[in-house]
């Protein structure tokens, strides 16, 4: 069965970093685009960040403050959060699409989801 597995998240004073994991599951992730994205309550989902081969690209409000990675192994991708804001509050989720970054946002395979709350 293929499935992303997502780690990471939690309560963190603004300022503060996490790093969220996805993690592959029965398959790897050599010709997958994996998208972030996140949900606020009350807001659209939103995309944060996509790793394509060498490729990256980040949403304009986390630039300079995220980072997308994956391991060598290219079973998991990280997205590593720093200098966290209280508007970077909402469920993440990960995405992974053989078609690219773009359509990451209709994938159909997703992680369960992890709440980040900046809050102090």
């Amino acid at each position: 069965q293929l499935q992303l597995v997502q780690s990471g998240g939690g309560l963190v004073q603004p300022g503060g970093s996490l790093r969220l994991s996805c993690a592959a599951s029965g398959f790897t992730l050599d010709y997958f685009a994996i998208g972030w994205f996140r949900q606020a309550p009350g807001r659209e989902r939103e995309a944060v960040s996509c790793i394509s081969g060498g490729s990256t690209n980040y949403a304009d409000s986390v630039k300079g403050r995220f980072t997308i990675s994956r391991d060598n192994a290219k079973t998991t991708v990280y997205l590593q959060m720093n200098s966290l804001k209280s508007e970077d509050t909402g469920v993440y989720y990960c995405a992974a699409s053989n078609l690219g970054c773009p359509a990451t946002t209709a994938a159909r395979l997703w992680g369960q989801g992890t709440q980040v709350t900046v809050s102090s």
